[in-house]
């Protein structure tokens, strides 16, 4: 089951910029929780936060309230 990842779309293409630019995000999520790192990947589904003690979290989009970036 293939899906196609839309580069297209200003959300993709905006993390996309965060991860090569390797910026510092807060992630706040539903559940009130706040995570701050980099974004190392994302896939369609998914973004993979590491925290500045080095921890990775997945974390499924649909988890996501908003991104605060500088």
């Amino acid at each position: 089951m293939s899906q196609e990842f839309a580069t297209g779309f200003p959300s993709v293409r905006q993390i996309q910029n965060l991860i090569r630019d390797q910026q510092v995000v807060e992630v706040k999520l539903l559940t009130g929780d706040v995570l701050a790192g980099q974004i190392v990947w994302q896939d369609p589904q998914c973004i993979c936060l590491e925290t500045e003690d080095q921890r990775k979290h997945q974390i499924w989009k649909q988890a996501i309230a908003f991104l605060q970036y500088a």
